[in-house]
């Protein structure tokens, strides 16, 4: 692989998906970041392929590790995007973790920088992570995720690595080789020998880690004033507390809450109302026990 020149070896750091504006995005109004994003030029000649992507055994627990992660880089990413364009991030995603710049692990790509400033998928450290994801469309990002994993290709974006909405402008957009435009998101490779298919030759490390985010960090402060980005409410009715994403137990398991929508109370029964057994229990130890109201027994 030629090796990527140096302003774009230090700047790789800071070429996110992020769509916030800010430092990182060259000045421009919605409508016009459309026409500027136009003005950028295809690239010209033949799109290469990186190859098909299935190094993680299907029988590997680390498939599942691996298959987790790229879902929520598809669903937090491209959820409402064109299958197809679910289907390119993904392989971004891939092809990340063959090319030599970036962690050679599936999670290891989507959280790169997850616990700093600058993260490269932006929903790993804007808080994106603590709403819930959509169960229909949560199927599909996982669905899309495992057919990634098992080799199918998008030979549309070839061997792109990166990506961004066309409502936005980063500056890094003029920086590499604009590929494709799928959906509302337009797809870059690197410039040069670097963004070649003969660079996507790295090998999977063998297993997967996903980390462990801590939901704390994403309490922002405005003054004195702590502001929580939290989950997006899901009234369960009957529920004397309302799930929270932090919960950490199974969908039918509600966690030690009492579920008033079994109708069932807890009842402690009175001992003088208590069966003819244990009057009878009470009685042979030299008690005078009443019968039970409504009970055709005498005392004895």
């Amino acid at each position: 692989m030629a090796k990527l020149a140096p302003e774009l070896q230090a700047d790789l750091s800071d070429m996110t998906t992020s769509a916030e504006t800010g430092a990182m995005l060259l000045d421009a109004e919605d409508g016009d970041a459309l026409a500027r994003n136009l003005a950028i030029p295809t690239l010209a000649g033949r799109l290469e392929r990186p190859g098909r992507f299935a190094a993680i055994p299907l029988s590997s627990n680390h498939f599942g590790t691996a298959a987790d992660c790229l879902a929520q880089a598809v669903y937090y990413e491209a959820a409402l995007e064109p299958a197809l364009g679910q289907r390119a991030v993904a392989q971004v995603v891939l092809n990340r973790v063959r090319h030599p710049a970036y962690p050679n692990t599936v999670c290891g790509v989507v959280y790169q920088g997850w616990n700093q400033k600058v993260c490269q998928f932006s929903f790993t450290c804007d808080g994106a992570l603590m709403r819930k994801p959509q169960a229909d469309l949560w199927r599909s990002a996982k669905a899309i995720a495992r057919d990634a994993l098992s080799g199918r290709e998008v030979a549309e974006v070839g061997t792109a690595t990166h990506y961004h909405a066309d409502y936005v402008v980063p500056y890094w957009a003029f920086k590499l080789g604009k590929i494709a435009t799928i959906g509302r998101h337009i797809f870059y490779r690197f410039p040069g020998s670097p963004g070649r298919a003969a660079s996507f030759y790295g090998n999977w490390a063998g297993r997967e880690i996903k980390p462990q985010v801590d939901f704390a960090r994403f309490i922002e402060t405005d003054g004195e004033e702590p502001i929580e980005l939290v989950a997006e409410a899901v009234y369960t009715p009957g529920l004397t507390v309302e799930p929270d994403v932090r919960d950490r137990h199974a969908a039918a398991d509600v966690g030690g809450r009492i579920d008033t929508t079994k109708a069932w109370r807890l009842t402690i029964p009175d001992p003088v109302e208590a069966s003819a057994g244990y009057r009878n229990t009470l009685s042979s130890q030299g008690a005078l026990v009443a019968a039970a109201p409504g009970s055709s027994e005498q005392p004895q």
